[in-house]
């Protein structure tokens, strides 16, 4: 998918959640980037024969076997793209976290503190 694809997904995501705001966009954008690289990086992989593993000459000209770049690439790629994610309540703890904060940050009336004394 595309970044301006992903960025729309993206987007409508955090609505339904209730968790999007404007000044997310600038962090949206980024992980719309990471996301069309991760997907480019899955895209190769599935080109070059979908191998996990691969075979690399090294400068001694020595054959080992070595966890395939692209695959590496793409983890990597979801990592940081899973953390964005996190951050913008897109995940259960991540929209936990939201939840919570917001929820502490609210400011309570004398009538609503007086109510939780009595209670």
């Amino acid at each position: 998918m595309t970044k301006k694809g992903w960025k729309i997904k993206v987007i409508k995501a955090c609505k339904e959640a209730g968790t999007y705001e404007p000044y997310f966009d600038s962090v949206i954008e980024t992980l719309a980037e990471i996301l069309e690289k991760r997907d480019a990086a899955a895209e190769q992989y599935k080109e070059t024969g979908e191998q996990p593993v691969i075979i690399h000459t090294n400068k001694a000209n020595q054959e080992n076997m070595v966890k395939n770049p692209v695959l590496a690439i793409w983890d990597d790629l979801n990592k940081s793209a899973l953390s964005y994610w996190r951050d913008l309540g897109l995940t259960p703890a991540g929209l936990r976290h939201i939840t919570n904060a917001s929820i502490g940050k609210k400011k309570r009336s004398k009538l609503e503190n007086a109510i939780e004394k009595l209670s």
